[in-house]
């Protein structure tokens, strides 16, 4: 990581990616709060959530087509500062509130923010790639993220109970427009795709290219399956702490650091991996996931349950980032921020559905079936995968295997 970060330009990009993973956590609080507090409505606070993380999937990837050719520095530059005035219009709607603006910013600022992610990765491929460190790079980014992951909620509870929901805002706010002047400042960011066509035709193209490419498909396709059955428990997790294992909210904040302490094991573990087979590294930790949503369904106690989260944290914070890294080393330079946009398209997207069907299945039965229901699904999409891949492997030739993409499953 350190070889990775030697690279000046990817080092802002690392500190951008994240630090804007914190004031996403203090503006996510902070809307949640403030919505609940004017509202007291479960039903406004879903809206919230569609509104920041289901709604953009639909224009990012547009999005990240239309900017891919404008210089990065320009293109995260602007878009954090857009993200800034979005955060204050959100810290004066405090006091004048009203569900339907404060949805449309969260709206806006949800697609701005994962457009930025989108455009981070392209470019974090254009700068390591060329020098073989773009494994080193991703975990780097990995380490910063699922850091930000254990700070960023804690400093955002701490801020909101201070000073309210406001100033929360406020502070993100302030943060991305420090951010945006660092990128503007930044010297050999990537000057953007030289593709001359217009927008829609290359948005049309990246589509194409996806469908027929033969890691890119499957891959995505596998990936939102597994994002599905990966957040299913997310919103019952409450509830299995509070009444299935009955530990109260010291318990539920226990079984939340856990899996957070695993993600960043899960981080320093992928930096170790080496040259190692990005197939079986994905396999093997998203077998890691559903094995601990199936030790958590069956876990007696909160002690065993945290020690399932940990197992289960490790794994997110190796799946994710192998998944993202493997897409990239299978996709071609000039197709890597269309295909990231609609690889964050599905990411915003499919948590969505996965709430959904974790909520139904604990009103219906039992947090523990959710549990473990997410698990065995996750246990059969791997074996799927496993499968398909090795049959894929048998029938084409070492010449026509993605280079970089190891088939060792």
């Amino acid at each position: 990581m350190r070889r990775a970060l030697d690279n000046r330009s990817f080092r802002s990009l690392a500190v951008a990616y994240t630090l804007n993973e914190l004031g996403d956590w203090l503006a996510t609080i902070a809307l949640a709060v403030l919505v609940y507090d004017h509202t007291g409505d479960a039903l406004a606070t879903t809206a919230l959530f569609i509104s920041t993380k289901f709604l953009p999937s639909l224009l990012v990837p547009a999005l990240a087509a239309h900017v891919e050719r404008i210089p990065v520095g320009r293109t995260l530059g602007a878009l954090y500062v857009a993200e800034a005035l979005g955060f204050v219009a959100l810290a004066l709607s405090a006091t004048a509130f009203s569900l339907v603006v404060v949805c449309l910013l969260a709206f806006a600022n949800g697609t701005f923010a994962a457009t930025g992610r989108a455009v981070t990765r392209a470019a974090t491929v254009a700068l390591l790639e060329p020098a073989g460190r773009l494994r080193e790079g991703n975990a780097a980014l990995n380490l910063g993220f699922s850091s930000m992951n254990i700070a960023g909620p804690a400093a955002a509870g701490v801020v909101v109970a201070a000073g309210g929901p406001s100033l929360s805002l406020a502070l993100a706010a302030g943060l991305f427009l420090g951010l945006a002047v660092l990128l503007l400042c930044t010297r050999g960011l990537p000057l953007g795709a030289s593709d001359e066509a217009p927008w829609r035709s290359r948005l049309r193209a990246g589509a194409a290219y996806v469908w027929r490419h033969p890691v890119a498909r499957p891959l995505i396709v596998a990936q939102s399956g597994l994002l599905v059955l990966f957040t299913i428990v997310v919103p019952i997790e409450v509830v299995y702490a509070k009444e299935t294992l009955d530990v109260g909210d010291g318990g539920f904040a226990a079984l939340v650091t856990a899996w957070g302490v695993g993600l960043v094991v899960g981080s320093i573990v992928f930096a170790r991996l080496g040259a190692r087979s990005l197939a079986a590294v994905v396999g093997v930790s998203a077998l890691a996931i559903g094995a601990a949503y199936i030790g958590m369904s069956a876990a007696p106690s909160l002690t065993i349950a945290c020690a399932a989260a940990v197992i289960g944290g490790s794994g997110n914070g190796v799946q994710w980032v192998a998944v993202v890294t493997a897409l990239q080393e299978a996709v071609d330079a000039t197709m890597q921020a269309r295909v990231a946009g609609f690889f964050e398209a599905i990411a915003t997207a499919m948590p969505g559905l996965g709430f959904i069907i974790g909520g139904t299945l604990t009103a219906a039965v039992s947090p523990r079936a959710a549990f473990a229901a997410a698990g065995a699904g996750v246990v059969l999409v791997v074996a799927a995968g496993a499968f398909a891949w090795r049959t894929r492997s048998r029938s084409v030739g070492p010449d026509a295997r993605p280079q970089r993409w190891s088939i060792g499953m």
